[in-house]
């Protein structure tokens, strides 16, 4: 028996097929298009959401850090209490009572410690002379003050030494942003040497007026850049002795202070947050 052999027909059958399959798909719909202010106004509305998650992700990550600290010290209180228990029973069993011993208090320290300023490891400070707010680490540790500096220039005004500075601050620094980039110009105090493993470095003093909740004290500060750290302004014994003790576990406690052109205190919340992220990291 012969093989079977197409027909001619065959390929001219399987072109026409061809043709009238592209001839049955359907015509792609044209794609939309956005003018330029709408795709703006729709990429701007994507930024403000994810801005908006990422700040309660923060809220809630301070919050679970707080929850857990508060657990901590529940759990701690607790094991101390069943400790002062099984005491007072083995008193008992011995036959005798546990003695209650009063407290003397020392009336002239509790007056002393009354008439000083509660502040915390991290608190706001003012700088009404500058018109600004800025975040201050509080430091036992230091002796003077130190205030954030750079472009310190020293010049001379009717005899006397004088310098000119701006804030040495970060992208990330709260601040009042009209001041930023202003100009301040302060009589030099005195100046001090500082003695650094590359060297001794002399440095000017300058005086400056600061709140820090109801204290309103003229405060010296060293200038030096201390833009390579977290905060712009560290507070030293000097300003810490006679008016302040140091509560180590808080911070900020006291309200940030308002200035024109800055934010109002009921949103610092958000940026000690971020502090607090800060040190953590």
């Amino acid at each position: 028996m012969r093989p079977r052999t197409l027909s001619a027909p065959i390929p001219w059958l399987l072109s026409a097929l061809l043709i009238s399959g592209c001839a049955l798909t359907p015509e792609s719909a044209p794609e939309p298009t956005l003018s330029p202010d709408a795709f703006e106004t729709r990429i701007g509305q994507l930024e403000e959401r994810i801005v908006q998650r990422c700040d309660r992700s923060d809220a809630l990550a301070a919050h679970d850090r707080r929850q857990a600290e508060l657990l901590a010290e529940l759990r701690d209180a607790g094991v101390t209490l069943r400790q002062l228990r099984g005491d007072v029973e083995r008193l008992k069993q011995r036959g005798e009572e546990p003695t209650v011993v009063q407290a003397q208090c020392n009336d002239e320290l509790s007056e002393t410690l009354s008439a000083k300023e509660m502040v915390g490891r991290s608190e706001w400070i003012g700088l009404p002379d500058v018109g600004t707010y800025l975040r201050a680490r509080i430091d036992s540790g230091a002796n003077t003050s130190s205030l954030s500096a750079t472009e310190i220039t020293r010049f001379e005004r009717d005899g006397e030494d004088w310098v000119r500075f701006k804030l040495g601050l970060n992208e990330d620094d709260v601040v009042v942003e009209d001041v930023r980039d202003d100009w301040i110009e302060r009589p030099v105090e005195r100046r001090v040497r500082i003695m650094q493993a590359a060297g001794s470095e002399s440095r000017p003093v300058v005086s400056l007026l600061m709140t820090l909740g109801s204290i309103r004290e003229t405060v010296e500060f060293t200038l030096n850049d201390r833009t390579h750290l977290n905060y712009p302004v560290l507070l030293g014994r000097r300003f810490l002795m006679d008016i302040a003790l140091i509560d180590v576990a808080e911070d900020y406690l006291h309200p940030r202070p308002e200035f024109p052109g800055g934010r109002p205190a009921s949103e610092a919340a958000e940026d000690e947050i971020n502090d607090r992220d800060e040190e953590e990291g």
